[in-house]
Parts: structure tokens; sequence; C-alpha cells
């Protein structure tokens, strides 16, 4: 078992030994197995195959890079980045990403960008990039992380790298996401709208951009045509982050019960958790104290992780603020979160945070931070 392995089992046993309050259990040696990590349900052959193909050939490029595409696709289903882990450890046989093949350094930066390392991971797509210029997975990551990070800027000359590569509808979905981000709302609108009516769009297509819709109607106070665009995403392809964005909304605007329809049915990961326990406890329904519970435990479990804090901050802010009523708490996590990450919903409860605690300075700092990335958002502006 390699060292990386080790210390995301070991992590695992101390979560389950402070959930039960026992001493926590320390391997004796790299054979020794504390845990296993669940498979995805009707695929533990297919896991078990897996693991012995990578262990005969853990140098096999194309090998480790599959291997952790599958890992990193199980810590998005399942909410987990312990598998996130698991995707580093596959590709750990490329240290120096100088030496790491394309497809490898590709992996490597997007398993980064999940644990949102955003400069670790822009550094190695930039580099490949330098590489392999005609990349175009690697152009729409960058624009992504970049985007994440408020550096709009940035993120614009990858989405231009994207057209010029002849993936048009990206390039122009991509940078009409920025301009909606700047305020250039009826640009962006037309840009999604005009994308929209192409013919013959793959329905998850279509879904990714009903639901980048919906987010630019929201921050430009045009809420009917918020839930209109979500509806339409939800009609087209019903994922998890159109769900968890359309719970968000509704929340924002006082709904918990419909948002909590939205949920319903949907897997308990930890953003979907903590969403029914906001929800619930502002509307006060009997399984809100259950939610409220199972999330404050993982809480205290993920943070025995040293990268807790940088990965979880946003969520344990909503938490703090919105279930714990811990303003002071809520408003130092979020003042964290946005030294590294910067959408509008970070921005958005750092603002509410500093509201609820009544402090005018940190009400400032949100609109210094606002203006300095460029970021338009209507339910922001209310706040300050």
């Amino acid at each position: 078992m390699s060292r990386l392995l080790t210390t995301i089992v070991l992590a695992a046993a101390l979560m389950q030994a402070q959930a039960a309050g026992a001493t926590p259990i320390v391997p004796a040696n790299d054979a020794e197995v504390i845990e296993t990590l669940p498979a995805v349900a009707g695929n533990r052959a297919e896991e078990r195959k897996i693991k012995r193909e990578l262990a005969a050939n853990p140098r096999d490029a194309k090998l480790a890079a599959a291997t952790a595409r599958h890992y990193l696709e199980q810590a998005r289903e399942l909410g987990d980045p312990r598998f996130a882990g698991q995707a580093q450890a596959a590709l750990q046989a490329w240290p120096e990403p100088a030496a790491a093949p394309t497809e490898v350094l590709l992996m490597q930066a997007t398993v980064q960008q999940y644990l949102h390392e955003f400069e670790p991971a822009a550094h190695k797509l930039e580099l490949l990039l330098k590489r392999e210029p005609r990349e175009a997975q690697a152009w729409l990551t960058l624009a992504t992380v970049r985007r994440v990070q408020g550096r709009y800027a940035d993120s614009d000359v990858a989405c231009a790298a994207l057209g010029r590569l002849g993936a048009a509808l990206y390039a122009t979905a991509c940078q009409a996401e920025n301009d909606g981000l700047r305020g250039q709302v009826d640009i962006a609108r037309v840009a999604l709208k005009g994308l929209l009516a192409t013919p013959r769009l793959p329905m998850a297509t279509r879904g990714w951009l009903f639901t980048t819709l919906a987010e630019l109607e929201a921050r430009s106070g045009q809420p009917d045509d918020a839930e209109a665009a979500y509806r339409s995403a939800l009609e087209a392809q019903a994922d998890s982050y159109a769900t968890m964005s359309f719970a968000d909304f509704l929340i924002e605007r006082g709904r918990d019960a419909d948002a909590l329809d939205q949920l319903k049915g949907q897997r308990r990961t930890d953003a979907m958790l903590l969403r029914l326990a906001i929800a619930g406890t502002r509307a006060n329904t009997p399984e809100a104290a259950r939610d409220a519970r199972e999330m404050r435990e993982r809480i205290a479990l993920a943070n025995l992780r040293p990268d807790a804090k940088v990965f979880h901050a946003r969520e344990q802010a909503m938490f703090a603020l919105w279930v714990d009523k811990q303003v002071p708490r809520a408003l130092a996590l979020a003042r964290s979160n946005v030294t590294q990450q910067r959408e509008p919903l970070d921005l958005l409860v750092l603002a509410q945070a500093a509201r609820a605690a009544g402090q005018s300075a940190a009400l400032r700092e949100t609109e210094t931070l606002l203006n300095e990335i460029g970021l338009r958002d209507q339910r922001i502006a209310a706040l300050l």
C-alpha cells in the first residue's frame, strides 16, 4: 500500500474512532487494512480488477489516468473526497509534472481542481498547454479554475483558445458565463439562448446551459426567469449540481419547503445533506434535527483532515450561519474561504455572514473584493 493510500485509510480510521469515542486505530504496517472505502453498488468486481491491473502496470499512463478518472467520478457521485485521494494515488508514479505524460498531467490537475487546490491545478494545466496547445479539455478546465478564482480575464484567454480549436459551443458558453459574472447580462443571455436553439443538442448539454442561464438570471434579479430556466435544466438533465443550485435559489428566496421537495430522494452527500439541514431547520420540519445532527457529525469527522478548512470552508460557513447560528464562526470561515474560492455563492455567504454579524468592516471587505474581481450580483449588492 502506498504512503498516500495509508494516509487516507488512517484518516478514515481516526474518523470512525472519534465517532465511537474510542481510541484511534494506528496500523502496525503498510499491509494492514483499516477500512475499505465503499465501491459503487454492483461494481466491486470492477474495483478489484482495476486495482490488480494498476498494481501490475503502475507506469501505464493511459491505465493510471483511466483509474484516476474512475475514482474521481466516485468522489463526485458519493461526495467523498477520500476517493480523490485514491485518484491521486493512481497517478503517483509521476511526482514531477514536467515528466508526466499528457493524460496523467491533465488528471492530476483535474483532481487538484476537485480538491480546491486551484493554483497548483492551474500551474499543471499551463505546463501541459505549453506542451500541447491544442488540448481542448485542458483549456476548458483552466477556464473553469481561473473563473472560480475570480480571475475572469485569465479565464477569457482560455475560453478564446477553445474557440480557436473549433470548440465553438464550449467557447461561447465559457465566454458567456464570464460576461454574465461581470454584469454583461444581455450579452450573456443572448449567447446562451442562441446555444440552446442549436438543433439536436444533447440533453446533458441543454441541462448545463439552462443551469448557467438560471444562475445568470438569479444574479441579475430576475427570479421568475431564473426559476423557469432551472426547471428546464432539471427537465433536460436532473443532475446533482442543478438540483443543489436550484435548492440554494429557493432557500435564498425563503421557499424552504419547495427546496426540500427538490432535494427529496437525492443521494445524501455532504452537499445535499447540508441543504436538507438548512431548509429543514428554517422550515422546522420533523427531520431537521436528525439531518442537522448528521451534518454536524460529518463536519467534525471531516475536520480531522488537515485540508478540511480549505475543501469545506464554504459549506461549514453555511452550516454555522443557518443551522447552528454561530455567526462569528460563519464569518471567519467565509472570510477564509474567499481567499481561495470566489464564486458568487462564496461572496454571497460572506455578505450574509457579515450582515448577520452586523460588521460594517466585513461588508466593506466584501464590496472591495467584488470590485476587485469584477463580479456583479444583485443578491450580494442588496446586502451591502
